[in-house]
């Protein structure tokens, strides 16, 4: 199946297009995005770099009461247990005070690793095309323009194989609750439908954050396994505590997704 025409998510030159904007912010959130702006500064000072929004919020999408705030630091120098400390802080604060959003998450990265050739098509990429520039210096100015290429997608999400592992521990050690699943069930759908899309996304030749397009495109090559794509797509936005979508995630579709993504655009490359 060969991709047609112009696809969404390109400039005319097929390159992909940043996806979020601070004029996209919804007015029900844009309380806690200034605020957000205002602590970061507060909290990290001249260890700031730069500070960037991405996710649902600046794509205009996010839901009040249901969307979390999503939060990208570029610091001067690399994360220390202190930084992180801070950013924990930060993170239940804002969460604590702002009803519109459901959680906070701050990722942490030092302008060097955002801006080196090993993250070029990853957090590079990540910052150039995902992220809307919130505070400081913008990247993506130094970064090169990225077309939906194999070695994007190799080097986006060509590392499920080495993330399983890691999936079973954390449900292993989880409270047998729901509550406790839920979290689990949506962060590896959202997870396992962001690889299945970049798979098949230098055939279809287009970029999308919407789960539900993601799962689509996806289905398009993979019929057998759209169904299962589709529902975590589905669980990515509401999801389940059921541990058995756990364990069909880490023994099923999770492992069939790493080898068939090995198989066609190969390992992601080692991080020290």
């Amino acid at each position: 199946m060969t991709a047609q025409g112009h696809r969404r998510g390109l400039d005319p030159e097929g390159y992909i297009e940043r996806e979020g904007s601070l004029a996209r912010v919804p007015y029900a959130f844009e309380a806690v995005v200034t605020a957000a702006r205002e602590r970061v500064l507060d909290a990290f000072g001249a260890r700031l770099d730069g500070a960037y929004l991405y996710g649902s919020i600046p794509r205009g999408t996010a839901r009040v009461g249901r969307s979390d705030l999503d939060l990208l630091l570029s610091l001067r120098e690399e994360p220390t247990d202190a930084d992180r400390a801070d950013a924990r802080a930060l993170e239940a604060a804002l969460d604590e005070e702002f009803a519109a959003i459901d959680g906070v998450g701050i990722l942490l990265f030092s302008r060097t690793r955002l801006l080196s050739d090993l993250e070029t098509h990853d957090l590079g990429w990540f910052v150039a095309c995902l992220c809307t520039p919130l505070l400081g210096e913008d990247l993506a100015e130094r970064l090169p323009r990225y077309r939906p290429d194999p070695l994007l997608a190799r080097e986006t999400n060509g590392d499920l194989a080495l993330l399983l592992p890691r999936w079973r521990e954390r449900i292993a050690t989880a409270a047998d609750t729901e509550k406790a699943r839920r979290p689990l069930v949506r962060s590896m759908s959202r997870h396992l439908v962001r690889t299945g899309f970049t798979l098949v996304m230098p055939r279809w030749n287009g970029w999308t954050s919407d789960l539900g397009e993601m799962a689509e495109a996806f289905g398009a090559y993979y019929p057998r396994r759209a169904a299962e794509l589709r529902g975590a797509a589905v669980r990515g936005h509401e999801p389940t505590g059921d541990a058995a979508v756990l364990r069909s995630y880490t023994e099923d579709l999770g492992p069939w997704l790493a080898e068939e993504y090995a198989r066609v655009h190969g390992i992601k490359a080692p991080r020290p």
